[in-house]
């Protein structure tokens, strides 16, 4: 059986559905599918970041999740909680007050997709001077292929 049956079959057995009365399952794999696209705007260079951040900090301020997420620009820290309060992650409360104050934090859905990412970002840390040490060996290896 192909990888491709045994997800379909897996889905099938699980009652998976695209929902709105379709019985085509989402396909993570699929180029067409919606769940594809969705895959890939969370797993763009901030997202993630900021939901683990959320996670681990709690509701912040757009400057704290700014300080805590190095590096990152105000517009894309603005495009990227725009796009996760959008699609039901993040939750932006004004509160009324003179200057407003605006917290972010993590709605369920948020906070169910940051313990599994933050696991993954902990491995990352970890193992991350082992792939660096297996990057300058893969390079040493092809570098002459790379000159042919």
């Amino acid at each position: 059986m192909t990888t491709q049956e045994q997800r379909e079959q897996d889905r099938q057995s699980e009652g998976q559905g695209a929902g709105r009365g379709q019985e085509q399952a989402l396909d993570v794999f699929a180029q067409l599918c919606p769940s594809r696209a969705m895959f890939a705007e969370l797993a763009d260079k901030w997202s993630l970041l900021i939901l683990m951040c959320l996670a681990e900090l709690g509701a912040q301020r757009f400057s704290g999740l700014q300080r805590a997420v190095d590096g990152v620009s105000r517009k894309m820290l603005t495009q990227s909680l725009r796009t996760l309060e959008r699609d039901g992650l993040v939750r932006r409360t004004v509160h009324p007050q003179t200057p407003p104050r605006v917290v972010y934090d993590l709605l369920s859905p948020g906070r169910e997709l940051a313990a599994l990412v933050t696991p993954i970002g902990r491995w990352t840390e970890l193992n991350t001077e082992r792939m660096l040490a297996a990057r300058e060996e893969f390079d040493a290896l092809h570098a002459g292929a790379a000159e042919e």
